[in-house]
This record gives C-alpha cells, sequence and structure tokens, in this order.
C-alpha cells in the first residue's frame, strides 16, 4: 500500500518465562491507509491486544517484541527511544483502553487529567486547554459541564467517550482502540461505535479496533483481520469476510452468534479452546479445532495464501492465490 500510514512488518511479540516463550504474535503483517477503520478480532487469548500493545509500542515484561518493524509515517517505532516516542505518542497516535475506570485516574477530574494531557506536550495556556478541553467533550457528545466531575461520577459510556475525547486532544492521524466497548450494554455499545464511526468520518483519522466481537465491527470497520493462536488466519474488506469468510476458523466465528433476521438456526461456533502459546500445535495451529482438517494439516503449517484482496492461512486455499511470507 503506497500511501500507508502505518506498515506493520513480520511483528514477532513472545512472552518470556522460566520455560517455553509465549508467541502470542507471530510474524504479523499489514498495512494502514489514512483514514482506514481496520477492525482486529478473535477469541480470547488469541494475539489480539499484544499486537495492538505492540504496535503502540506500549509493551511491557516480560512482553517483547522479538522481530519485525512497525513503520508509523515513515518511522520504525519498534527502534525508537522512549524519549523519542513520547513526542510521537498522543500527538500522532493516541489510545484508548479497554476499561475507562481502570485507564482514567479516580482521583482526578476529566478536566485535570486532559491537562495533565496537553501540558506534557508543550501547551502551557490554561486557556488554550480548557478551550480545547471543552471542544473535545462536545465532539463526542458530552457537555463541558462534566470537565469537572470525576471518573466514578460519569456512567460507563460516558467515561468511555472521555477517554475518546482525550484520545483526540491533538488531532491525531491514528488511533488505536482496545475493545473499549467491552464493559458497555449493547444499546451503549452501539451508541458508542456510532459516535466513533461519525468522528473518524469528520476528522479523518485512521482506526485500528480490537474486538472480541465480530458482530460489533460488521458495519463499521472497512477491512478485517480475524486472528488466531498469534496469527493472522484472515483479512480482507469486511464485507467480502462476512459475505464469504474462506478459513474455517472464521466460519466457527461467525456461526458462534445468532442474526436477528431469517429463522432460527442452532448456534455451531467453535469446539474447544485456543492453544498454549509456549505449546502450540505443529502444522497449522488450528488443525486441532478444525472440522475439515486433513492428515496433511497437522505437518504443514499453511502460508498467508494472497487470493485477490483477500488473505487467508489455510491449506484448502493453497492452490487458490499466491503464496505470502
Amino acid at each position: 500500500m503506497a500511501d500507508a500510514i502505518l506498515e506493520v512488518r513480520e511483528l514477532s511479540v513472545e512472552y518470556l518465562t522460566r520455560g517455553e516463550p509465549a508467541h502470542a504474535v507471530e510474524k504479523v503483517s499489514f498495512d494502514l491507509a489514512p483514514g482506514e477503520f481496520l477492525g482486529i478480532v478473535g477469541e480470547s487469548g488469541c494475539g489480539k491486544s499484544t499486537l495492538l500493545f505492540a504496535i503502540a509500542q506500549l509493551l511491557s515484561p516480560p512482553a517483547e517484541i522479538s522481530t519485525g518493524e512497525v513503520v508509523f509515517k515513515g518511522r520504525n517505532m519498534v527502534q525508537m527511544t522512549d524519549r523519542q516516542l513520547r513526542t510521537v505518542r498522543w500527538k500522532d497516535y493516541s489510545v484508548v483502553m479497554q476499561s475507562a475506570m481502570n485507564a482514567l485516574n479516580p482521583v482526578k477530574s476529566i478536566a485535570a487529567q486532559f491537562a495533565d494531557a496537553m501540558e506534557a506536550h508543550g501547551t502551557r495556556s490554561k486557556a488554550t486547554i480548557t478551550a480545547r478541553s471543552k471542544e473535545v467533550l462536545a465532539l463526542v457528545g458530552i457537555d463541558p459541564v462534566h470537565l469537572e466531575s470525576f471518573p466514578h461520577q460519569l456512567s460507563g459510556g460516558m467515561r468511555q467517550r472521555a477517554m475518546i475525547a482525550m484520545a483526540l486532544l491533538f488531532s491525531p492521524e491514528l488511533v488505536v482502540m482496545d475493545e473499549p466497548t467491552s464493559a458497555l450494554d449493547v444499546v451503549a455499545q452501539r451508541s458508542l461505535m456510532v459516535q466513533i464511526k461519525e468522528l473518524q468520518r469528520e476528522l479523518g483519522f485512521a482506526v485500528i479496533f480490537v474486538t472480541h466481537d465480530m458482530s460489533l465491527v460488521s458495519h463499521f470497520s472497512d477491512r478485517l483481520v480475524v486472528m488466531y493462536a498469534g496469527q493472522i488466519a484472515e483479512l480482507g474488506p469486511t464485507d467480502e469476510v462476512f459475505d464469504d469468510p474462506l478459513h474455517p476458523y472464521t466460519i466457527g466465528l461467525l456461526e458462534a452468534f445468532p442474526s436477528i433476521y431469517g429463522p432460527k438456526v442452532h448456534l455451531e461456533g467453535v469446539p474447544g479452546s485456543p492453544p498454549d502459546l509456549s505449546a502450540l500445535p505443529s502444522g497449522c495451529h488450528f488443525h486441532p479445532r478444525c472440522a475439515k482438517a486433513t492428515p496433511l494439516c497437522s505437518s504443514v503449517e499453511p502460508a498467508l495464501y494472497t487470493i485477490g484482496d483477500r488473505h487467508v492461512r489455510c491449506l484448502l486455499h493453497q492452490g487458490d492465490g499466491t503464496r505470502g511470507e
């Protein structure tokens, strides 16, 4: 992708343990275009949040990037020092954490936390800080009077919106979101997703959105990454992935949630659980749970095959496209 704002190349992350390291992310590669909404989905334990933290350079021991690059606006962030990262983080890209109650400081008002972020990046004028704080709160539909509120005085949805407002203080070009709707009810989830999409259209920032709920991003993401056992199982335009899933794991995920349309159907889902990342199965990591597995799947690890603008890691599609990696 020639105009990509973010290029992730062969990125691998390991958690160092007393025994074998856990391979949480394994040779992940993708590009992100300016203004694109990329969804990353998969079960818990498949490496989604670790990938997000690696992209944002927020990993802490025992996790470490073992190989690969994260090139943001032409600069490889893996090679940047903490001081260099501080000048880029929040101004050029920002992060919205999973639980706003834990991410926000419980003993500081929303105004004080916004001021901390702006002062850390050189904005000293109190008038400028107040004006910008009111502006971003209004963007997410919160009355500026709540700048004086503390996190516990806001509802769950308002706390998440306040986190998004804080992420937009410097109009970044990329906003990375780690399951920001997980603690909300379905009505609040829908409202927040609509708000995020409207803000993205208005301000033009790109989004990487991590979730375990495929239905949540079905109408909002431009492309979808399906992760399994630290690898990309499938990647492609969201509508194509939903209309014609290629990987058996993607099919299983789509069969795991009900449709509100049509007749009632039995939910199949995916049997079993994701593997131990420190003792991955040989061959295809998904083969112990796959109904379509062949004897070859247990011994041959599939590449990420390219089929048009789709990518799939499955030996069933070995002859359908070109070999990646």
